[in-house]
């Protein structure tokens, strides 16, 4: 069976590897499920490590509802990591129903050709997993990390089970809340690869910081922060008289 770790720091990938894990999903900022990582970490991580990297290519956090400029960064991102030495591409799109975005996932498709090309947890939004899942695999999606539209793999296991007997040629990767005490329920049930971060929280600072940085009113899943022209040019006007 492999075992995806889904590492968003250097520390975590070389841990990974240390670990005996197969494969890294590489990304940053897993509280928000991860975006697209820094040239700099998939640089120090692709030399540190042997293991393959698939790279985790989300332009923002939030919804999987792309513009198209968003869509120009998706591109470049994943022209740049496949250029450099990245062995998947992990990405997903949707409509604003969160129904697949057909067309969208063409691009994806056609931009990952030559690497591996995984559709990520955007899956588990989906209305109808049974339809969307021979879509992705009609397409020629290679691998679908999914929890089985639930918050943990196990509660999902239904889904998942009847996902992977429609299987042909894509591998039902099973993911979210993966621990010691359940891994092994899902290599007896035939899966072929499980995904997990194996993370925990460690303190780094010394004391609590006075004031917070973390935009919390920014973190959405359904609104998009985007800048708002008219508060801009007011403050540029303010100060430019």
């Amino acid at each position: 069976m492999i075992v995806e770790v889904c590492a968003a720091s250097f520390e975590s990938a070389l841990l990974a590897e240390q670990a005996g894990a197969d494969r890294i999903e590489l990304c940053s900022e897993l509280g928000v499920g991860g975006i697209t990582p820094s040239p700099g970490l998939f640089e120090s991580v692709r030399s540190a490590v042997s293991l393959p990297i698939h790279v985790l290519i989300r332009p923002r956090s939030g919804d999987f509802s792309y513009s198209e400029k968003e869509f120009e960064v998706i591109k470049a991102d994943i022209e740049y990591f496949k250029a450099h030495g990245a062995k998947g591409i992990v990405c997903g799109a949707l409509k604003t129903d969160n129904s697949l975005d057909v067309p969208g996932l063409e691009k994806l498709l056609k931009w990952s050709e030559g690497v591996s090309f995984t559709f990520h947890r955007a899956f588990d939004w989906v209305g109808d997993p049974l339809e969307s899942f021979d879509i992705l695999q009609q397409m020629g999606v290679k691998c679908l990390l999914t929890s089985g539209k639930s918050k943990t793999a196990i509660e999902g296991i239904d889904l998942l089970l009847a996902l992977n007997d429609r299987a042909e040629k894509i591998t039902v990767m099973p993911g979210a809340g993966i621990r010691p005490g359940n891994a092994r329920k899902f290599l007896g049930l035939g899966f072929k690869a499980i995904h997990l971060s194996g993370t925990r929280m460690y303190p780094n600072l010394m004391q609590e910081p006075e004031i917070p940085l973390m935009g919390q009113a920014l973190l959405s899943e359904t609104h998009v922060p985007r800048a708002d022209f008219n508060l801009l040019h007011e403050v540029v006007q303010s100060v430019k008289l």
